[in-house]
């Protein structure tokens, strides 16, 4: 029996952090908040492909483009969670953040206490896939919170 009700989440969608999205919920009882930090990678900032678009008007209409599937795949990530977690009976809530994975998940656990914060691992090397890892070294001694690290799956 575990005493954990107040949960912090991180995760975005890939296949290590559903992993991280099953087995945080798995945790959670009856009364359980789970508060899901998304955060958007810094490095999205400087996707413009400037090596190809040559010109401003392309620039700025792949920007939008760019910005939009990033924004429909966060939001879809968003509810697929919202909608496991309250047909589980669990309080939800979420927030999005750019910037540094690790940056926001320490200033998160700085403004609130949780009793756990549950992340994915990273993809192993040779799996397909962007990979927007968490800088677990600039964690240590940094966060407040108790890190539950979940394996990537195995096929």
């Amino acid at each position: 029996m575990n005493n954990f009700n107040n949960i912090l989440l991180a995760s975005h969608g890939t296949t290590g952090s559903e992993a991280a999205v099953s087995y945080a919920l798995s945790l959670c009882q009856g009364g359980t908040s789970l508060h899901h930090l998304v955060v958007v990678p810094e490095f999205w900032k400087g996707m413009m492909g400037d090596d190809w678009l040559n010109n401003g008007v392309s620039r700025d209409r792949f920007a939008r483009y760019l910005e939009s599937e990033l924004g429909r795949e966060t939001d879809q990530h968003i509810q697929n969670v919202r909608e496991r977690a309250e047909s589980a009976g669990v309080q939800y809530q979420h927030e999005i953040h750019v910037g540094e994975p690790y940056e926001c998940l320490i200033a998160i656990s700085e403004r609130q206490p949780f009793d756990i914060a549950v992340i994915g691992s990273t993809r192993p090397k040779g799996t397909a896939g962007l990979n927007s890892k968490m800088t677990l070294h600039k964690l240590s001694g940094h966060l407040s919170t108790p890190l539950l690290i979940v394996p990537y799956p195995t096929q």
